[in-house]
């Protein structure tokens, strides 16, 4: 039996977000879209750098998300590329989350946009944020990665 091809195709990726953060969770939700903005991100031209996800009673939003419209796409309407969008989760999700938030001190954050059978999907990770002797130690631990491979090469 053939296996089946993976139908995901990244757009924009959070890489900030692992280093400021330590992700416990990750969730899907799909994003409530205008066209031209479904244009742009087939065209690459979105950004997660500078966005977060927060709730809204029993909803969940995210803000700051930056996607550019293009030219052709957008001639006839006024486009706001950062404008806060909604993020569509089913309604276990959403309660588990809210409860994680509220309660427990947890941050959600954006962490990669990619394209799952034709829909535009964003992962959502439930994270706690690091401090900075935790970053620290990440990065120490990347360096000796890193020498290690070269000693192991001979250089």
């Amino acid at each position: 039996m053939a296996k089946p091809e993976k139908t995901e195709r990244l757009i924009a990726e959070n890489r900030q977000a692992r280093f400021e953060y330590f992700i416990e969770e990750r969730y899907e939700a799909g994003l409530v879209l205008k066209g031209w903005e479904v244009k742009s991100m087939r065209a690459g031209r979105a950004q997660l750098k500078e966005a977060y996800v927060f709730m809204r009673g029993a909803e969940a939003f995210l803000f700051g998300a930056h996607i550019s419209a293009l030219n052709s796409a957008s001639s006839h309407v006024v486009a706001d590329p950062t404008r806060t969008r909604k993020l569509l989760l089913n309604a276990a999700e959403l309660s588990r989350l809210v409860g994680a938030v509220e309660r427990k001190g947890y941050t959600l954050v954006p962490l990669e946009l990619y394209w799952k059978n034709g829909r535009a999907k964003l992962a959502v990770g439930l994270a706690k944020g690091k401090k900075q002797h935790d970053k620290r130690a990440v990065d120490k631990d990347r360096d000796w990665a890193r020498d290690k491979a070269r000693i192991m090469r001979g250089r």
